[in-house]
């Protein structure tokens, strides 16, 4: 299987989830293009997990299509389509100690722990190397995953993502647990990712907006597994929207690119 170079990196058309009679989500469409950079945002139980369940080809829908670089689920085996994305999950499931250079390797085989007896190419070692300076974690390359914050976990798994080479990547969440400063590290980071890997598109899930980088081109809003808005961002994260979105009055300003939320007064 080769994924489509042409066309929408992720398209979900009139999609329906239902789970033991629930409705998780309903009548979803959105289309994400090469380049674009999309926050999914809702409270808690809004269905942005399970979205990006379906965007990461993790799960089918019950109704509607979705479309993963240019492949329909329920027409593709699954399991190699997900090896051309990369994933980012802040509760990644290592036990064994390995280095961050070892961890970024095993982007390469998808796989959580190094595969026995397998040895990188020297490209797959130098492409590791850069991802991890450009993710500014370079001298911390043999630090091992024990060792490790919160915040450069999120780092060093980013730079893991990016090893095949994925046309997307989707980040659930890649702030949480962050102090101050290894969130704004974090963000940083993405914004220079960004910026070397023009044609990269992502799909960031969070329900703060603080926790979104100034890249950032579109967002959508769920509200109990329906889009309440979805599009350009500064379109979406709209004062009026995001209240109606959390059901809360709450102000949003921009400033330096970056995004921030208080109570309406």
């Amino acid at each position: 299987m080769i994924p489509s170079e042409t066309g929408p990196v992720l398209r979900a058309d009139n999609v329906d989830v239902v789970r033991d009679g629930n409705r998780l989500l309903r009548s979803i469409s959105v289309t994400v293009q090469q380049g674009e950079h999309w926050a999914l945002l809702g409270a808690n139980g809004a269905g942005k997990s399970t979205l990006l369940d379906l965007l990461g080809a993790v799960k089918h829908p019950t109704r509607g299509v979705v479309e993963v670089l240019g492949h329909r689920l329920g027409r593709v085996d699954v399991r190699e389509l997900r090896s051309y994305l990369g994933h980012v999950n802040p509760r990644h499931a290592l036990e064994s100690g390995l280095s961050v250079r070892q961890l970024v390797l095993t982007g390469a085989t998808n796989t959580i722990e190094l595969v026995p007896r397998w040895a990188p190419t020297p490209e797959q070692e130098a492409r590791a190397d850069r991802l991890i300076e450009l993710m500014g974690m370079g001298g911390k390359r043999d630090l091992r995953w024990p060792n490790l914050s919160q915040g450069e976990r999120g780092r060093a798994l980013i730079a893991r993502a990016l090893m095949p080479s994925p046309r997307l990547v989707l980040l659930d969440e890649p702030a949480t647990g962050l102090d101050l400063a290894a969130r704004e590290q974090l963000l940083s980071s993405l914004d220079t990712l960004r910026r070397e890997h023009p044609s990269l598109a992502t799909v960031l899930v969070t329900h703060h907006l603080e926790e979104l980088p100034a890249s950032t081109t579109h967002a959508l809003l769920l509200r109990e597994g329906e889009c309440m808005a979805s599009g350009p961002v500064d379109e979406v994260l709209t004062t009026d929207q995001v209240s109606k979105c959390f059901d809360h009055p709450v102000l949003i300003t921009r400033a330096g690119g970056r995004w921030s939320a208080r109570a309406a007064v």
